[in-house]
């Protein structure tokens, strides 16, 4: 696939047009469309199946050292085509160059982790009660692995899923957002470039009726992994159950972001602000709701407002560009939504609230910043998956951990102190499965991510994620 190639469908190895027509994917920043995607139909899915089952007996009887190879070999490539990839993702999904480019290099690195895991799935040994005997553990492959992806990160949800998966031993079919499709198809290329054997990665594209609804039904997809909204994962779960299919849920948040008294105002605002409003807000684990202290909130507010108001709107191809658009109309207009909820429930906006009247095309919406809310309040009670900082104050720490734990989100939260036994209390206060402390950086391929109850289960990342691909088995051997 060379640069500028209108991506298909990959199943059996080989780039293929689907049988369902196509699709226009367009560019978020300008609302033109980019290019036709073929879809896929209901048999290209099971072709894509049928292909899995192919390539999953060959590449479970491949060893862990050789299987670490091929992932080198394709993090090597990906590093390659860093360029080509980090463009095809700001056209796509609108997030600055800058960001795309960071996004191929977490992506990288996924690849580079599992592909040492790989060869570090371990078994053990226990002592047998029945003489004579042994009882050994071993873990093997769960078998063919079902990848659904969100829009957002249209690199590293893929690469989160199929890293371990591939390290594990097990075959995958990728179904990327549709309005998206670009990058997975270069990742997907980079596995073919690498020498990845036929049938152990698929891809396909389109409607839930053609792709969703038969991976689901296959009794041959032994596992489901997503990333998407809690509603979504909930059904998800459902359809699962069908076929007893072992479920991993990367979901929603809300994250709380706590300041307490001791913080360093412009510190935490020259980390904030960039952190909230990259990808325009639409990031699971950026920070929705912000509890600063009495003594510190007003010039929070200020300064949060003051940067929020200097930072530049831009198609993400521009190197000077800090904020790109939201996704697409129905995403702004969600936006404009919980705005217009804040304002009625006395919300006071110091920053933004309306389109830009400087950028008529596309789907652009200014930064946000709204105080004096009440928790009631939408952009407190749901995610707001979009350029909004909504903040509010707090006096007492009891009060404060109450009111963060609130809703059943539990994906991420972050705290922002210098007292050492305030930040022991914080982490083991707040229901969150990650917790920041004077820091953003949660998502790394050496540390496991995901959250709970509404945020969903399972971990991707770190030596824990590659164990949701694994079955365990246990046998007692006695001579």
């Amino acid at each position: 696939m060379a640069a500028g190639h209108h991506f298909s469908l990959f199943i059996a190895g080989e780039w293929r047009a689907g049988r369902g027509g196509t699709m226009a994917v367009n560019d978020p920043a300008t609302g033109d469309t980019l290019y036709e995607m073929p879809a896929s139909h209901a048999s290209d899915t099971t072709d894509a199946i049928a292909s899995a089952e192919q390539g999953f007996k060959q590449w479970r009887a491949t060893s862990g050292w050789a299987r670490a190879d091929v992932l080198h070999a394709i993090a090597t490539i990906m590093q390659e085509r860093t360029e080509e990839a980090a463009r095809q993702i700001s056209l796509e999904a609108g997030k600055p160059i800058a960001q795309s480019r960071r996004e191929w290099a977490l992506s990288v690195d996924q690849f580079r982790w599992y592909a040492e895991e790989a060869r570090r799935i371990y078994g053990r040994i226990i002592e047998s009660r029945v003489p004579g005997g042994r009882i050994e553990v071993l873990h093997e492959p769960v078998g063919i692995v079902a990848a659904f992806t969100a829009w957002n990160f249209p690199a590293v949800l893929i690469a989160r899923k199929v890293a371990p998966a591939l390290a594990a031993g097990c075959a995958v079919i990728v179904r990327p957002s549709s309005e998206v499709p670009g990058p997975a198809s270069i990742m997907i290329d980079c596995m073919r470039q690498a020498g990845l054997p036929a049938g152990v990665v698929n891809l396909v594209i389109g409607p839930t009726s053609e792709t969703y609804q038969p991976l689901m039904e296959s009794p041959s997809v032994r596992k489901v992994s997503l990333t998407g909204s809690t509603v979504v994962g909930q059904q998800m779960i459902r359809d699962a159950a069908a076929t007893l299919k072992r479920v991993s849920m990367e979901l929603g948040g809300n994250a709380p972001m706590i300041v307490f008294d001791d913080a360093d105002v412009e510190k935490v605002l020259d980390a904030a602000v960039p952190t909230k409003f990259a990808n325009a807000g639409q990031v699971c684990v950026t920070p929705d709701r912000f509890f600063i202290h009495d003594r510190l909130h007003d010039a929070f507010v200020e300064g949060f407002a003051i940067r929020a108001k200097a930072l530049k709107l831009g198609h993400g191809l521009d190197d000077a560009t800090q904020m790109g658009p939201l996704i697409n109309e129905r995403r702004r207009a969600s936006i404009e939504a919980i705005v217009a909820d804040a304002v009625s429930h006395g919300g006071k906006i110091r920053a933004g609230g309306n389109r830009p009247s400087d950028h008529n095309r596309g789907y652009f919406f200014e930064p946000t910043v709204i105080s004096d809310l009440p928790d009631t309040a939408r952009a407190f009670g749901e995610e707001n998956f979009g350029p909004i900082a909504a903040i509010t104050r707090f006096t007492h720490t009891e009060e404060v951990y109450a009111r963060a734990n609130t809703g059943g989100f539990g994906l991420s939260a972050y705290v922002f102190t210098r007292d050492p036994s305030r930040i022991r209390e914080a982490v083991a206060s707040i229901e969150s499965g990650m917790v920041g402390v004077n820091s953003f950086a949660l998502a790394a391929a050496e540390a496991p991510f995901g959250g709970i109850k509404d945020s969903g289960m399972g971990r991707e990342g770190g030596s824990e994620g590659i164990f949701d691909y694994l079955n365990v088995k246990l046998s007692q051997i006695t001579l």
